[in-house]
């Protein structure tokens, strides 16, 4: 994953739901171009951070043993801009997880007013077929995207310890 839009995670209850964080600064290259002089952030970046947020949850609750992709975006609901300098905190739940896929619910809050919501379905690819197309390699959660997450749910788990 090339591009991370989460900061760091605030809540992880594995399987169930997760809190994370983005804080939107205009040192972000994005915020230059859209649009100059009025730094919004693009709605489409905000929704992959929604499915980045969810997506981890759900490869979490599997042990990353599945190939977790992204299969459909029924609803997304933006109800405002959110511009540079704002805090979003993502806030997911886990709606179904069975053994094809699972379904989630997600939105943002700002300043305790939510901006965005979506529900997000994901598929989890066929073993056997992704291992004759890809080979035993996760090409979504990868070695630094395990490490990644590994560090944030273990600060996650610790702030909600103490």
């Amino acid at each position: 994953m090339r591009w991370i839009w989460i900061d760091r995670f605030v809540e992880f209850s594995s399987g169930k739901s997760a809190k994370a964080v983005k804080l939107l600064s205009l040192a972000e290259d994005h915020f230059a171009q859209h649009f100059p002089g009025y730094p919004v952030m693009p709605a489409s970046l905000i929704l992959e951070g929604m499915a980045q947020t969810t997506g981890i949850l759900v490869g979490e609750a599997t042990g990353f043993k599945e190939k977790v992709v992204l299969a459909k975006v029924p609803r997304a609901v933006f109800h405002r801009e959110m511009l540079a300098g704002e805090t979003l905190t993502y806030d997911a739940e886990v709606l179904h997880l069975r053994d094809e896929g699972a379904a989630v619910a997600c939105k943002v809050v700002v300043e305790g007013q939510t901006t965005a919501e979506c529900e997000i379905f994901f598929a989890f690819l066929d073993q056997n077929r992704a291992k004759q197309m890809f080979g035993d390699h996760n090409f979504v959660f990868g070695g630094e995207m395990r490490q990644l997450v590994a560090k944030l749910t273990a600060a996650a788990k610790t702030a909600s310890a103490g």
